[in-house]
């Protein structure tokens, strides 16, 4: 019994060493630039405080919002529905409506059935699933990625173990697009590359090319075979039209491109916290399709399953009714004409001030973002002196700019960039 005891207090000993050493080594992670802001945000108990950093929607009281859509949808889905699961590839009915924002109400693409479509969530799962399908069946593939990006793409590539390159984008001199810059790169890359194009309103510059541009971006993207992968987070909410907004991916569709396009809900109608997406790849014909969207779903299978059913009907709800449709477009259109009112708010404040900079990209850019220009050490100062909380790129969220802080954050931006 002594012999037992003793033997057992030696492997009890060593299971608890070994036990507590399986985590040891891990340390914690880096904060998420974004989502650290909102954290810092929070903490701070100045009532001058501003959050011009979150990636979301709000009205001109500084609020979260829900759309009258939205809330008129959940009326009509509660208690009509079971809780069972959706198929792998999600809502059959959302996933129809979704495609007909993206490749056109009456799209001959989507008669043809050549899209493969499935329910993500939201647009950064649709990037994933994607960058994971592009691993799997082209394993010797890169990925373009534009300088800069939304900070989350370059994580989702590379955690999909995809190499990524990167292509010109941003001109830091003109606050605008280096279109020069970029279409060399697209012309250097190997023929057959995989880039990735933000459809409308780029995060984080606000900026994107003109329609000209788009096309001979297309011709080019034509001449060397790469593939277009939009990532489309903000179809309405940029211009306030959405078929205004899908005028990049339409251009390329008429090249006859193949594409892959993520979409999301998140913006266009405030569905942030559903996670409610779509991903569609265009294929050469019908039987194509039916292969690479079981493939898809396949790959979604042991990330997540299937994916939500709540914010699938909100949308389906909404999009397949003519007049809750209308509604949308219509509240759409006022968010979107509020971000743009803020911006002029903002440019103008800023000129009256005085300011020896120039700020004409602040109404020339479009989309929830304005890149300020602003160095990472004008932005510290922002914090610290001012409590107002950004990234430290000088990415503006215009969704946090309203008329009643509008005048305080120009007054302060005008503070830390005089001197420059």
């Amino acid at each position: 019994m002594a012999l037992r005891n003793t033997i057992s207090g030696r492997i009890s000993g060593r299971g608890r060493r070994s036990m507590s050493s399986w985590w040891g080594s891990v340390e914690p992670a880096p904060k998420d630039p974004i989502l650290g802001v909102t954290e810092a945000f929070l903490a701070d108990p100045s009532p001058h405080k501003v959050n011009v950093g979150v990636g979301a929607y709000r009205d001109d009281n500084g609020k979260p919002v829900v759309l009258q859509c939205v809330r008129e949808a959940e009326r009509r889905i509660a208690g009509h529905s079971n809780m069972e699961y959706l198929p792998m590839g999600g809502s059959v009915k959302m996933i129809e409506e979704t495609l007909k924002l993206a490749y056109g109400e009456n799209s001959e693409l989507i008669k043809d059935k050549r899209i493969a479509a499935v329910q993500s969530l939201s647009g950064t799962g649709a990037c994933r699933l994607f960058a994971d399908f592009q691993k799997r069946f082209r394993p010797d593939s890169q990925i373009y990625i534009p300088v800069p990006t939304w900070s989350n793409h370059h994580n989702i590539w590379r955690d999909a173990q995809v190499p990524q390159r990167t292509f010109h984008y941003y001109h830091p001199e003109s606050k605008g697009l280096d279109f020069a810059g970029m279409m060399d790169d697209i012309r250097n890359a190997p023929s057959g590359s995989f880039f990735l194009l933000h459809a409308c309103a780029h995060n984080p510059t606000g900026v994107d090319p003109s329609e000209e541009q788009w096309k001979e971006i297309s011709y080019q993207f034509k001449v060397k075979g790469h593939f277009p992968f939009f990532d489309m987070a903000y179809q309405g909410f940029a211009s306030g039209d959405p078929e205004r907004d899908a005028k990049s991916i339409r251009i390329f569709l008429e090249d006859g491109h193949l594409i892959g396009i993520a979409q999301s809900y998140a913006k266009n109608m405030g569905l942030y916290g559903q996670r409610v997406g779509c991903l569609s790849v265009l294929c050469e014909d019908e039987k194509q399709a039916v292969a690479v969207k079981s493939q898809l779903q396949q790959l979604a299978r042991p990330m997540y399953s299937n994916p939500p059913v709540h914010g699938a009907l909100i949308v389906s709800t909404i999009l397949g009714d003519p007049d809750l449709k209308k509604l949308w477009l219509k509240e759409v259109k006022v968010m979107a004409d509020r971000i743009i009112g803020m911006r002029t708010a903002l440019r103008e404040n800023l000129e009256k001030l005085g300011s020896p900079l120039l700020w004409e990209h602040i109404t020339k850019q479009i989309g929830m973002f304005c890149y300020s220009g602003m160095t990472p050490e004008q932005v510290d100062r922002l914090t610290d002196e001012f409590h107002i909380y950004m990234t430290r790129n000088g990415r503006i969220s215009m969704a946090g700019v309203t008329t009643g802080n509008v005048g305080y954050l120009a007054n302060a931006i005008h503070e830390v960039t005089k001197s420059a």
